[in-house]
């Protein structure tokens, strides 16, 4: 069993570009369980995960694919929740998204997923936007 924590922010086309590298992973899908993880970094309505759109979607994708899973959430930094989580669960990799940034805004915003790669004691797949050719 190989089992991957995968985070999820709002934006739909990120979290299916991660959702279709967990499915393109090697082996039957059978064999893959993923923790879907959305952090709130604010929640005034008090949402849970599962009213994200985007971890909705994800969720269906999986569905269709054979791939188990199940969703949490947490509040505060992203990328400290992801980490802990994978160390918890002691995953064998970290599934995030990439997204084009201008330095000034790396510098201003910060980067969750660099974030990550940078702290993360294992894997991490970075899975882009960019339309296949």
């Amino acid at each position: 069993m190989y089992h991957v924590v995968l985070g999820v922010d709002e934006d739909e086309e990120r979290a299916l570009a991660c959702a279709e590298q967990v499915a393109d992973l090697p082996g039957d899908p059978g064999e893959v369980s993923v923790t879907i993880i959305h952090s709130f970094t604010d929640n005034p309505s008090g949402a849970s995960a599962t009213q994200i759109h985007s971890v909705r979607k994800v969720g269906e994708f999986f569905d269709d694919h054979g791939i188990d899973y199940e969703v949490t959430e947490s509040s505060g930094d992203p990328a400290t929740a992801i980490i802990e989580l994978a160390d918890e669960e002691d995953a064998d990799l970290i599934v995030v998204a990439g997204r084009k940034r201008s330095p000034a805004g790396k510098a201003l915003f910060g980067s969750v997923t660099q974030d990550v790669i940078l702290r993360a004691g294992r894997p991490v797949m970075v899975a882009g936007t960019a339309k296949k050719a």
